[in-house]
């Protein structure tokens, strides 16, 4: 991890800049090189002023006892980025993973984590775990729906280590959030990803006792220099603060450049007449899978709205 300077706090104690990796029940587990994982309480200062800190935060901490490695979070350095789910910050990309089959895949949700990723301008990577599970011709239809869109879609097999040399490809250099739902392998294929650096991420475990055992928070896990992977809890609501149902197209990249054929300036792309979206689906340009996954999300939020 990036080596982080040491100085002196406001309180006369040793100041150390580091990364909070792990936050359970207000206590933030933040890496430093010059002391390892420290246990830090957040200042009373940020609930005044509303503000928590997340995982994948640079902060400032003085060290209180370097023997039990025990700290207070002084201050959060600036954000390149905040993300409300997963709620981490400082990413570069989301990896979304769903199984190719054992449970199938469900368009249905897989569009709803890219909407989410889309809105709060994340890129995002596809991958299909399981693939040894499916054909050539599965993993060919589902890299059809989605690559047209300008999604990366990689297929790999945690068990039996396929794909995992794309994927490493796709994530050296970038800290990248792992998001999708129970039951996929995601687990198992960031095990299949640590590799080497379990000794690493076994002291993370060890320091950390009171997450050891849950799912339910992110943490960071380093995969080689320059390069983390942020694994966060499965979820599958389509809860973004914010993202109305008449900006719910903005959310899929193939509808955008057709958007200026639409004869109305606030089409829906539902139901109006002369609609851009809707005579590029028809010509094929995009898939009428997304497309009635957008119909299905669309008159959930109209839905939800309503009552």
């Amino acid at each position: 991890m990036q080596k982080y300077t040491v100085g002196e706090s406001a309180a006369g104690k040793r100041a150390v800049k580091g990364k909070i990796i792990k936050g359970i029940a207000g206590f933030y587990y933040v890496y430093a090189a010059e002391t390892g994982i420290c246990e830090c309480r957040a200042k009373g200062a940020f609930r005044n002023r509303k503000q928590k800190p997340l995982v994948g935060d640079d902060v400032e901490f003085a060290v209180l006892d370097e023997k039990e490695h025990t700290g207070n979070i002084e201050s959060i350095l600036p954000r390149r980025n905040e993300l409300i789910r997963p709620a981490v910050a400082n990413v570069d990309q989301a990896l979304v993973v769903f199984a190719a089959a054992k449970p199938q895949p469900n368009y249905h949700l897989l569009d709803r984590f890219l909407c989410m990723m889309e809105y709060q301008k994340l890129p995002a990577v596809i991958c299909f775990n399981k693939c040894d599970l499916v054909s050539a011709e599965e993993m060919q239809k589902a890299a059809d729906i989605y690559r047209p869109a300008g999604y990366p879609v990689l297929f790999t097999s945690a068990k039996q280590g396929t794909g995992l040399d794309d994927l490493q490809r796709t994530l050296a250099g970038k800290t990248t959030t792992v998001a999708g739902p129970s039951g996929v392998g995601k687990s198992s294929l960031v095990n299949a990803l640590i590799g080497e650096n379990r000794m690493e991420t076994g002291e993370i475990s060890q320091k950390i006792e009171r997450g050891k055992q849950t799912t339910r928070h992110s943490q960071i896990l380093p995969l080689a220099e320059d390069s983390y992977i942020v694994d966060t809890p499965g979820f599958s609501s389509l809860d973004v603060p914010g993202l109305e149902k008449e900006g719910l197209w903005k959310c899929y990249p193939e509808f955008i450049p057709h958007e200026p054929e639409c004869r109305f300036r606030t089409c829906s792309h539902t139901h109006e007449p002369d609609c851009g979206v809707k005579a590029a689906l028809e010509r094929g340009e995009i898939s009428r899978v997304r497309y009635e996954n957008y119909m299905l999300i669309y008159e959930e939020m109209k839905s939800i709205r309503r009552y």
